[in-house]
């Protein structure tokens, strides 16, 4: 049965649309216009076109960031990957930045693994550490932590080519794509998740946010009998096809051939995505 653990007003959400101005070299992006509630920030992800997409100027609706999350675990290499609640869909953590966030969009990734990557032991839940700095712990009044260990952060890899916002180099050097279908601009940050040592009983769940249309309110849950977050295995950088749960301790092999897998994984050309989704497990490779 599903738990709730938190609910919040989506009022309280408020963006930028975002300017962005390509070249082969580098990708800059500006926030501009107003502030966007969600719903009019949703009315502008309309598809849209470019004719070079190594250089283009277009307004997009909104900025989104995703994390590709991976994980060293007992000599075994894994990708995070989270299930939409509505489809058959493995996505990775990810989450719209807020207009306070637009310029620092590393802070909402951070934010978006402490809300979406629960990961529960038998002395209580991991908190989250980002090279010595601390994670938020939205659910702390309802999921008690584990007073004694935690889980770290680490920066693996970034792009070659840079993102600036304004004159500011993003921090991590994440990959950039424009999504057309969507109408927006992505950053993928790729990061390292180091667990502790001597976790016997580890399990690792996803926190599904949903809006209540009787009371207005976004209620965050979690369920034990769908986790919905995978893992998926690479061997020497390559996808294996294997996919897997995280259950007290013990790999529980999934199938992979149910799913497809979003658009952060789908063929990039220059700057630019445009399909919606990419195929299990070969989009696993455009990562």
């Amino acid at each position: 049965m599903a738990r709730i653990i938190a609910q919040h007003n989506p009022v309280a959400f408020k963006t930028q649309a975002i300017q962005v101005k390509a070249s082969s070299e580098v990708l800059h992006y500006t926030p501009v216009g107003m502030p966007l509630n969600f719903a009019s920030m949703q009315a502008r992800r309309e598809p849209v076109s470019v004719d070079d997409p190594e250089h283009f100027e277009l307004t997009l609706a909104n900025l989104g960031v995703s994390v590709a999350l991976e994980l060293n675990w007992r000599g075994r290499t894994f990708q995070l990957l989270i299930k939409e609640p509505d489809n058959g869909q493995l996505k990775l953590i990810s989450g719209y930045v807020p207009a306070h966030e637009l310029r620092v969009p590393l802070l909402t990734a951070m934010n978006e693994v402490a809300e979406e990557l629960l990961l529960e032991t038998e002395s209580g839940w991991l908190q989250g550490c980002y090279q010595d700095t601390w994670l938020p712990t939205p659910y702390a009044d309802t999921l008690p932590l584990d007073p004694r260990r935690h889980y770290r952060l680490t920066p693996q890899r970034g792009a070659s080519r840079p993102v600036m916002c304004r004159e500011l180099h993003l921090l991590e050097r994440p990959r950039a794509y424009v999504h057309l279908p969507t109408n927006s601009l992505q950053l993928v940050y790729y990061l390292g998740l180091q667990l502790p040592d001597n976790l016997e009983h580890i399990s690792g769940l996803h926190a599904d946010e949903r809006l209540d249309r009787a009371s207005g309110q976004l209620i965050t849950q979690l369920d034990y009998q769908n986790a919905d977050l995978y893992l998926a295995e690479f061997s020497e950088q390559v996808p294996t096809g294997q996919l897997f749960q995280l259950i007290r301790g013990e790999l529980i092999e999934q199938s992979g051939h149910d799913f497809t897998l979003s658009e952060a994984m789908a063929a990039q050309e220059g700057w630019v995505v445009r399909e919606r989704q990419a195929s299990w497990p070969d989009g696993l490779n455009n990562l």
